[in-house]
């Protein structure tokens, strides 16, 4: 049976998964960036209030995945962090300049991670050669990459997926971007084992006030009033249709 890994941004939004038959959370924070490392605060409450396996994320800004030295100090520290709390794994990625896997970096970050699953995420999909990427991710260890075949979803990306699978069971291929419980079948047929998904709504902010001349972010466009939270109806509905697959 496929595995179904869904996408969180918070405690509850991990705890709704886990109730609507989520198998593992990837935890994030900041939704609009595409997640970045969660908060000392939300990695401990969750390893108190969620039972099945959570994979942080480990990323500290948005953007590119080739950092500086100071950035990816910080990344050693939140895998350290991270372990020291329990977690299972977590998920992380690391390019050098020319888009290939930053082995050097990869080698210090597994050693750091000791017996910790570790998921290299769709800095896969920025990576100049696929092939190349996938061996080298396979020679260092990596449980399994996150993926949408190097298109912007992976129902696009879906030769590309399949020929990973091919090649062998490790590491995984787990098939990830605009995955829901109508596509779902596709990637279930493909012969994917675990799949990751947001299954993520949109709802409206509670307050009643609000400043129309004012806003915090940097972007004019954004929605300060609305909140992106898991829709634990299309979790189950995506937990049925992996049963019914079998």
């Amino acid at each position: 049976m496929a595995l179904l890994e869904i996408c969180c941004y918070s405690t509850e939004c991990a705890v709704i998964a886990q109730q609507n038959g989520a198998d593992r959370i990837e935890l994030c924070a900041a939704p609009l960036e595409g997640g970045l490392t969660p908060s000392y605060g939300v990695l401990k409450a969750t390893r108190h209030r969620v039972t099945i396996p959570v994979h942080p994320i480990i990323r500290p800004r948005g953007g590119d995945f080739c950092y500086t030295d100071g950035e990816f100090a910080t990344m050693l520290e939140d895998v350290r962090q991270i372990r020291s709390l329990g977690y299972p794994g977590f998920v992380i990625g690391v390019l050098n300049p020319e888009g290939q896997v930053d082995i050097p970096r990869m080698r210090q970050i597994m050693v750091a991670a000791g017996p910790l699953a570790v998921t290299f995420h769709r800095a896969f999909d920025m990576c100049a050669n696929p092939q190349q990427a996938i061996e080298q991710l396979a020679e260092l260890g990596v449980a399994r990459v996150l993926t949408s075949g190097q298109q912007p979803s992976a129902e696009k990306g879906i030769l590309l997926i399949r020929e990973l699978i091919g090649r062998g069971d490790t590491p995984t291929i787990m098939a990830g971007a605009g995955v829901r419980a109508s596509n779902l079948s596709l990637f279930l047929e493909a012969g994917v084992k675990e799949v990751h998904s947001s299954a993520g709504q949109w709802v409206p902010s509670e307050m009643r006030y609000r400043n129309p001349g004012l806003s915090m972010s940097t972007d004019p466009e954004a929605d300060e009033y609305s909140r992106y939270t898991v829709d634990g109806a299309a979790v189950a509905a995506m937990r049925e249709i992996i049963e019914r697959h079998v």
